[in-house]
This record gives structure tokens, sequence and C-alpha cells, in this order.
């Protein structure tokens, strides 16, 4: 049939770019697994072995953080391609295990990712928002920083690596 073909509207091409972020099942542990190896794996060989293993953990403990933390996953289509995890210390929340996929860093999922926790650090009640990174991962601390986020001045030794806080204060007005 002639212009039988499918022509894709402006709709549809949005669908099909549109990334969600939403909380992780405990069934997408081994999809978070692979994400965050490969998306840490171009910078393997600057972490030494142990601290490669805490920053790439496996399915059983992204399992028990999905169960005792709070996860989201950033899905494009039915691919997650993006992950971050966030636990609770005392008035601040924890940021742990940000990853955006290599093939789609660039595209606004970090921030997506950060806004998400931001938003839902406020709803509950957290004053601060703190993470821990390494100075050789600077396209992430630049996101951090343009997120709002100052090094604390803190450093300490981590499995032979040096690792740095950052934070963010939640006020009304930022």
């Amino acid at each position: 049939m002639i212009g039988s073909s499918f022509v894709p509207t402006l709709d549809h091409i949005w669908r099909q770019h549109v990334v969600r972020i939403r909380r992780a099942r405990r069934s997408e542990s081994a999809a978070i697994e692979s994400l965050l190896r490969e998306s840490f794996r171009e910078y393997e060989q600057a972490y030494t072995p142990e601290a490669f293993e805490i920053t790439t953990p496996g399915k059983h403990d992204i399992e028990d953080r999905i169960k005792h933390w709070t996860v989201w996953v950033a899905v494009h289509g039915n691919v997650i391609v993006g992950t971050v995890s966030a636990h609770p210390e005392g008035a601040t929340l924890h940021i742990r295990s940000m990853a955006v996929h290599p093939k789609m860093r660039g595209h606004g999922i970090g921030k997506l990712l950060l806004a998400r926790i931001e938003h839902f650090a406020r709803a509950t009640g957290y004053k601060r928002l703190i993470l821990n990174t390494t100075p050789f991962l600077t396209r992430a601390i630049r996101l951090y920083e343009d997120f709002g986020f100052r090094f604390t001045g803190a450093k300490r030794k981590w499995f032979g690596m040096q690792l740095r806080s950052m934070a963010k204060r939640l006020t009304s007005a930022s």
C-alpha cells in the first residue's frame, strides 16, 4: 500500500524520549548492578579494587538497599538508564551510588535524579543532603556544584583513596 508506512507524530517522538524517575523494585537489582558497573567502568583503574567493589555493589547489596533505603531509577522506554540511593543520617539524607549510563549522559538525567532526591528530602523533613565523591569524578562534581552542593572541607582516606564530602543545606529559599 502506498503511504502505509508509520509516520510518528510529535507526541509519539516525545513519549519515546521521556525519562521517568521512580522508586526501584527489588526485581530490578540485577539491572541496577549492571548499570553501576557500566557507569563506573571507565574509572575502574582510578579506584582501588576494594573501593571499586563498594562503589559498584552487587545484586544482593542492592536488594538490601531497596528494602532499607530509598532507591530511585531513571527509566527511558523500559530501560534503566540511571540510579541513585539515599539513606538517613539524622536530619541529613546521605546520597549514594548515583550513576547514569555513559551513553545517556549529558541529557539531564543526573539533574532529574538530584531533583527527585531533593524533593523527597524536603517532603520528609530532611535539613541537609550529603554525598561523598572522589577527586577524579570531575563531571559529577560539576553537576553537584551546579545543583548547589559545596565541599565541606572533610577529606578522608577510604580504601586507599581520598574521599571528599559535599553537602547542600535545604532551606525554604534554596
